[in-house]
């Protein structure tokens, strides 16, 4: 198995330890970042992903593989900043105004993460103002907004409102997500992706990055 296998492997068992010694390894071995990250770290990550839509594996399960990425990752940022290795894709995300539920957000930032995306995190109860204002200081592709409860939904709508105002529209695509979600609501407010899951969440926003 080569080492970049293995690094996938540790990384999808969650062994941060393991992870971190073979990261420093393959640097030793003068292999390079990209090809780290990308058949590393982002190859574990895909199958913990799709893993996870098929339910084979659940929410502790990919908590613990995003950490050993982490870990990994750490070591790796340096290495892949001098080669000139750019994110995919810029998302900024946040739970809306009103609301302090942040499970689901944590984990689609992980997916995001997962996807080689760098994800901008406003947290929870995030003001439209906010959402808008980080995502034309950071030139973020993606703004995606996370909801929990059927009151706090209709902040979604600001955010798309506040973006039109803001002529922001035409330059970001808005997700939106959460458990009172769902895609007929997502037209009705006019944002351009929804998806039921994590997982999903992060191949649409890979994808919307890719093609913008």
């Amino acid at each position: 198995m080569s080492i970049l296998n293995e690094i996938s492997e540790a990384l999808q068992q969650g062994k941060a330890k393991i992870v971190k010694e073979l990261v420093q390894k393959a640097i030793s071995e003068n292999i390079r970042a990209k090809q780290i990250l990308e058949e590393g770290f982002l190859a574990g990550m895909a199958v913990i992903g799709e893993k996870f839509k098929n339910n084979e594996v659940y929410v502790p399960d990919v908590l613990i593989a995003a950490r050993a990425m982490a870990t990994g990752s750490e070591i790796l940022k340096p290495y892949l900043a001098d080669s000139g290795v750019k994110a995919a894709g810029k998302v900024v995300l946040g739970t809306v105004k009103g609301d302090l539920h942040d499970i689901g957000k944590n984990l689609v930032r992980m997916m995001m993460e997962g996807k080689g995306l760098e994800v901008i995190d406003l947290g929870v109860d995030v003001p439209v103002e906010k959402f808008i204002n980080t995502a034309i200081e950071t030139d973020a592709q993606i703004i995606a907004c996370s909801a929990l409860l059927t009151t706090t939904m209709g902040e979604m709508k600001n955010v798309v409102d506040a973006a039109i105002a803001s002529d922001l529209r035409d330059k970001v695509k808005i997700m939106v997500g959460g458990a009172p979600v769902n895609d007929s609501f997502r037209k009705n407010i006019g944002a351009d992706i929804y998806t039921p899951d994590a997982a999903s969440a992060a191949d649409a926003a890979a994808l919307a990055c890719r093609t913008m």
